[in-house]
């Protein structure tokens, strides 16, 4: 038989298993915004704008560029409905680019088990081919890529740079004798410094890399093994500390000296310090080559590149300095640049030594001083200090796990979870239980697990059997860590997300990685190292505090594909097994029993929750919001979902450019302040009060309330003037320091009423609000600054919060004032027809508008459809959907519109589908609705729905086995209280005699 050309198979058989990928991939892609922070790099990319810290000017140049496919409007900015389309097809070509080198890699590795350095024979060729197609598949398929793999965030082509660094170092493993071979380093480096630009992430490759130079270059022992390890942490950490962050450091520093101490222009400092650098290189490459000295020419080499491929960060400063729309932090310097890269803004985690969550604070340590760009003054003006707690002597321990004081829900949950009591001092073994249970098992080894086990379903968990647990498929291993998942209700049973893969994948990578060790160690090892550093490193780095805002499996996507490069090699192992019985079809049968029990498979059962295709959740929550809102309005906003797709929308699309999106958690950064004094798009300045010095800095983190004698404590204050005093300096006071603060002088304030209210239905001549707390932080007096600005300007702007805010702590008291207008709340007071002088209580609702939002104006972003994929996230933002219009139901039915109310909740019915968001404790507001709208057949059906679910749900935890049943037993009792709540509501309705006898309620508990 004719020889086969390899390398032309090879190179045929990867772009194919691509095309494979990408086609699965385009197909199951979302066609415009997604949640978290896809949004935001949809905004910054379109036009180049700064996103969140450490940034990532690279990736958006990339996606900048594939925008230009989307239509002429994107080569000027203008507003473009296609780019966010063209911009996620980007993440699906990096995604198959990532599965193309998946395959070659895999093939490589193969090739040198199989036929060492010779030319693969046919058959070695179709076995090599069968274990690439088998792992790059596997992996194309798998949970957490996939789900990276079909949107605008940055996990894609951190993923596609990952394959191909590490391809690259298998590659000039193969040339390192060859003359030029050192240009494969170079190559390597240049990727990882562009990769900086994209993820952090990319750098965990180093020590991998340099396993493979180690092996090629030296002759193996365990103690040179071990030298080599080392020296990739050390490189690791060089790389991310001393070039990362390290060059930016000494420039800020030169650049300090220039403008402050010889008053030179801004930026010449930077500059001066680039030319010193690139002068420091040339001469010393020089030298190098003149001494004849190719390790340290190379290395110097190395060093250029990797800078070249950071300098994208060049971008970032040069569009800060433009104060685009978008420009988190603010970094249009080197000195704020430093502080945007080491995400100082963000809560640091001790890492090796640290404190424990009780850890008595002592005191605070003053750090290195903050700066910002004083325009006026010309320099660098101090805004402030890095502070850190001091603790008590001997509170601090090695290895810390259970470190976050920051917040008491986390403190609550390692008591909770450690079963410390509170007269109880965290012990070393508590520290470790964490990290192995908690941080190794449950943040790390479960998410890996459900890429190639199995998973329950998508709701987030925190180690309980209810939810978000890997599962196999198999009874006999989920039943003492999930129960019998299928006594469960349905919203849990049929979940989407549950997805069986009976271990498959995971033995086949298992019967892979001992066929490596066996007959190729160097590469198993090479290969444990990038698994290693992509997975378990990362847990121990990033040191996670519990009750974490969204499953972050996506931060172990290295540690899965490394393993897919085992499930690959697991073919072989199969093949060299049947092939003792049946040597004839071995191969064959190896590949066909491989590609059903795993890539088929996988295929099978993640299709549904991927397929992110039909749905528009995000796009249509953000067009929904923008357009509740008036002309002109300032809309105060909470976290990212509520937030990037409504920078989408304005920043991409260009759909209400007009209103003022004001984030609440930014509030308390300066640089966030400071820019609501100017015009973005069509949006106008923000009105406030204070000056520039009265937020800068450290200067009103903090104000506390004092009972000044000179004023009355119950006469009620203008909030306008209040903020007028707190601000002026004679008006400060000493404090225990000696330093003169400003101080909040009285608790009750009110603001004159809006022009349009008619002051005969409010009830009120103004807006009277008293202060829970005695003291308020930056975010609450900024919010403060900016309403009596607005009221004292006549409420020229229209002031909204998003839904997010009622069911925040109202921490100004002004709750009462949130008037409900859809999914909205504008500040407005309230009128004879909200309040309710019996109980004294307010509902604050627009009906007309509110109906007309819910009924005529809102998209439900593809939950009017049946069998479309709604993750846990996204049934949240469809929550405030269901509230808000049962609320608006209930007031309809007071009001004697009972037809409407009834015809308000089918709507939303209709638009949200059970199968869309599943009806859980909100819809019993929904039954009860109905039942007020004597629309009783439509409450008993739901409420019958209810109860079956309810009751199924008895059946699963009486049947979990003791060492879940009692973390279980809060669900037991709420069960049980929804059932009664339900029965209680039937017989207020008065049509419980109406009822089959089958709906009665019965409840039986465990041991009953």
């Amino acid at each position: 038989m004719k020889q086969w050309n390899y390398n032309k198979i090879n190179n045929l058989c990867g772009w194919f298993i691509a095309t494979v990928a990408f086609t699965v991939y385009f197909a199951t892609m979302e066609r415009t915004a997604s949640f978290w922070d896809c949004g935001e790099f949809l905004a910054a990319a379109y036009k180049l704008e700064v996103g969140h810290s450490p940034g990532a000017p690279m990736f958006m140049m990339l996606q900048r560029l594939s925008s230009l496919f989307s239509g002429t409007a994107a080569f000027t900015g203008l507003p473009n409905k296609n780019a966010a389309f063209a911009i996620n097809t980007f993440s699906v070509l990096a995604s198959a680019i990532t599965i193309l080198f998946l395959f070659w890699t895999t093939t490589l590795l193969s090739r040198k088990l199989l036929a060492g350095k010779n030319v693969p024979d046919n058959r070695q060729t179709l076995l090599i081919m069968s274990a690439g197609i088998i792992g790059a598949l596997a992996y194309t398929f798998s949970d957490t890529f996939w789900f990276s793999a079909v949107e605008a965030e940055v996990y894609a082509t951190s993923s596609c740079f990952t394959a191909l660094v590490f391809w690259a170092a298998l590659k000039w493993e193969q040339v390192a004798d060859e003359a030029y071979s050192n240009r494969w380093l170079l190559l390597i480096s240049l990727l990882i410094g562009a990769s900086v630009g994209i993820h952090l992430l990319n750098l965990l490759t180093i020590p991998a890399i340099t396993m493979v130079y180690y092996f090629r270059k030296y002759d193996a022992s365990k103690r040179g093994i071990i030298i080599a390890f080392v020296t990739g942490c050390l490189l690791l950490g060089i790389v991310q500390f001393g070039v990362i962050q390290f060059i930016p450091i000494i420039a800020s520093n030169m650049e300090l000296y220039f403008v402050n101490s010889f008053h030179l222009p801004f930026q010449s400092g930077a500059l001066t310090f680039i030319i010193l650098f690139a002068s420091s290189i040339f001469f010393a490459l020089r030298h190098f080559k003149r001494k004849q000295w190719p390790a340290l020419y190379t290395a110097t080499l190395c060093l250029v590149f990797i800078v070249i491929g950071g300098s994208s960060y060049i971008v970032t400063v040069i569009r800060s300095n433009a104060d685009t729309p978008v420009d988190i932090n603010n970094p249009d310097n080197v000195m704020s640049l430093v502080s945007y890269l080491q995400r100082e803004q963000y809560l640091q985690q001790p890492l090796l030594y640290g404190q424990d969550f009780d850890s008595e604070i002592t005191g605070i340590n003053t750090g290195k001083n903050f700066y910002y760009k004083n325009e006026k003054e010309h320099s660098y003006s101090v805004a402030g200090h890095k502070s850190n707690y001091e603790y008590a002597p001997g509170s601090k321990r090695f290895f810390p796990r259970i470190w976050d004081n920051s917040d008491p829900s986390h403190t609550n949950f390692y008591r909770s979870y450690l079963d410390i009591d509170k007269d109880s001092k965290p012990t070393a073994r508590d520290n470790f239980s964490y990290f192995f249970n908690y941080q190794m098992n449950w943040l790390w080894f479960r998410y890996f697990m459900w890429n190639y086990a199995g998973r329950q379903n998508d709701y987030e968990g925190q180690g309980e059997a209810r939810n978000g647990n890997w599962i196999s498929g198999i009874p006999l291993l989920d039943y003492p860590r999930a129960g019998h998942v299928n006594l469960m209700s349905k919203p849990y049973k049929n979940n989407d997300a549950r997805n069986e893969l009976y271990c498959l994948p995971l033995l086949l990578g298992f019967a892979g990685l001992c066929f490596h060790f066996k007959h190729n160690k160097k590469d198993a090892i090479i290969v444990s190292v990038l698994f290693f550093f992509t997975g378990i490193a990362i847990g121990i780095y990033l040191n996670m505090n519990p009750l974490q805002p969204r499953e972050r499996d996506y931060a172990f996507a290295g540690c899965t594909y490394a393993f897919a490069i085992w499930i690959g090699i697991g073919l072989l192992m199969i093949e060299s097994f049947i092939r003792k019985w049946l040597p004839k079809i071995s191969l064959i049968m190896a590949f066909a029993l491989c590609f059903i029990s795993v890539p088929a498979l996988m295929a099978k059962e993640e299709w549904n929750d991927h397929n992110r295709a039909p749905k528009t959740l995000a796009r249509a929550t953000a067009l929904n919001t923008l357009l509740s809102c008036k002309p002109n309005a300032i809309l105060f906003t909470q976290g990212d979902n509520d937030t990037f797709p409504l920078w989408y929308l304005q920043e991409v699309e260009g759909i209400r450019p007009d209103v003022r999106i004001i984030i609440r958690e930014l509030l308390s950064a300066d640089w966030y302040i400071d820019q609501l004094n100017y015009k973005i798009n069509d949006a106008y300045a923000v009105p406030m009060v204070w000056g520039k010095g009265d937020y800068m800095g450290e200067a009103s983190n903090y104000i506390t309330y004092y009972n000044n004698p000179k004023i009355p404590a119950e006469r009620t204050f203008d909030l306008y003037d209040v903020c007028k005093f707190m601000f002026k300096p004679e008006n400060k006071m000493q404090a225990n320091n000696g330093n003169f603060i400003s101080y909040l002088p009285t608790k009750n304030l009110s603001m004159p009423l809006p022009p349009s209210v008619l002051k005969d239905t409010a009830l009120m001549d103004k807006i009277y609000f008293k202060i829970k707390d005695d003291g308020l932080m930056k975010n609450d007096i900024t919010i403060m600054n900016i309403l009596a600005a607005n009221a004292h300007n006549g409420w020229k702007r229209p002031i909204y919060f998003n839904g997010s805010y009622p069911n925040r702590e109202d921490i100004l008291g002004l709750s009462p004032y949130m008037r409900m207008e859809g999914i909205v709340y504008q500040l407005a007071p309230f009128t004879k027809e909200d309040y309710n002088a019996a109980t004294n209580e307010v509902n604050n609702i627009d009906a007309a508008k509110s109906l007309e939002h819910f009924t005529r104006l809102y998209q439900y972003g593809g939950a009017e459809k049946q069998h479309v994929y709604f993750d846990e996230k996204n049934r949240v933002m469809l929550m405030a959907y269901r509230i808000n219009s049962v609320q608006l139901a209930e007031r309809l039915s007071a009001s004697n519109r009972k037809k409407d109310a009834e015809n308000l909740l089918d709507i939303i019915l209709q638009n949200i589908t059970p199968e869309s968001y599943p009806h859980d404790q909100i819809s019993m507001m929904m039954v009860m609705a109905y039942y007020h709208a004597d629309a009783f057949e439509k409450g008993n059906k739901l409420s019958q729905t209810l109860e079956a679910n309810l009751k199924q749900d008895i059946i699963w935890i009486n049947d979990l086995p003791e060492s879940q049943s009692g973390g279980a037993s809060d669900d037991l009792k709420r069960d049980e209280a929804m059932l009664q709540q339900l029965a209680f509501i039937k017989e207020e309705a008065g049509k419980q005699r109406t009822l089959p006898d089958d709906a009665n309620i019965s409840i039986q508990s465990k041991g009953e």
